[in-house]
């Protein structure tokens, strides 16, 4: 196990559509890319679109395939899971998918003011401790963050199988007078309309957590 997880890290070092930014790094200005995506790295004008926490990268790569008018970015710590979405859209040749390994902590450090359209946060870690409550990725912390890199009118996503997670976001959003767009404790049962990329694409814990019979919760808000 230890020897595929070095191997698989020394391939995504090497990967071209990978990228890594350390503590340092970000300290001292970020990533090279930091406002140059479209031009540097995409060589297009389309929306970027991030997947945070997105480990194995299916959600990056499966939006990336429904819609090749948009760009992706997949951020997420571990290497060795960023590597099976890196060699997927590799091997199928989407020119419109990157990732980045690094903590959602220094988010702001990869991209410019108003350089994103959208966040996808998909199957987060709940952190369900009160003394850990600072690191869930839809506290204020991170929503500050995320509000200095999206465009105006830009959006967040959030699927969660754990409601109690879904309901603290559906707070914080209230609260801080975020603008809710959509919102359901149970996606599969809900039969009002969205987009099917909703349920078509599932990550790895989607499908694991749909299995086992628990509910999927969708939150969708604007954070300016």
């Amino acid at each position: 196990m230890a020897k595929r997880k070095l191997k698989k890290f020394a391939e995504v070092s090497s990967f071209d559509n990978c990228f890594f930014l350390s503590f340092e790094q970000a300290r001292d200005g970020g990533l090279p890319l930091k406002g140059k995506w479209n031009s540097d790295y995409f060589k297009n004008n389309n929306p970027i679109v991030l997947e945070l926490g997105c480990g194995k990268g299916e959600y990056t790569v499966g939006l990336a395939r429904r819609f090749p008018d948009k760009n992706f970015i997949g951020v997420d710590i571990k290497g060795n899971r960023i590597w099976t979405g890196a060699k997927t859209a590799i091997e199928e040749k989407r020119n419109n998918v990157a990732f980045i390994r690094t903590r959602i902590d220094f988010i702001d450090t990869c991209f410019a003011e108003n350089e994103v359209d959208e966040i996808w946060i998909t199957f987060p870690d709940p952190q369900p401790q009160k003394t850990r409550v600072r690191n869930r990725l839809t506290n204020m912390m991170f929503i500050t963050r995320y509000q200095k890199i999206l465009k105006e009118g830009g959006v967040v996503h959030l699927k969660t199988d754990n409601e109690p997670f879904y309901e603290y976001t559906r707070e914080v959003v209230t609260e801080n007078n975020l603008e809710v767009l959509d919102g359901t404790n149970d996606l599969y049962a809900d039969t009002s309309q969205r987009d099917e990329a909703l349920t078509s694409i599932k990550t790895y814990y989607e499908k694991k957590f749909s299995d086992l019979g628990f509910k999927i919760c969708y939150l969708k808000f604007r954070v300016s």
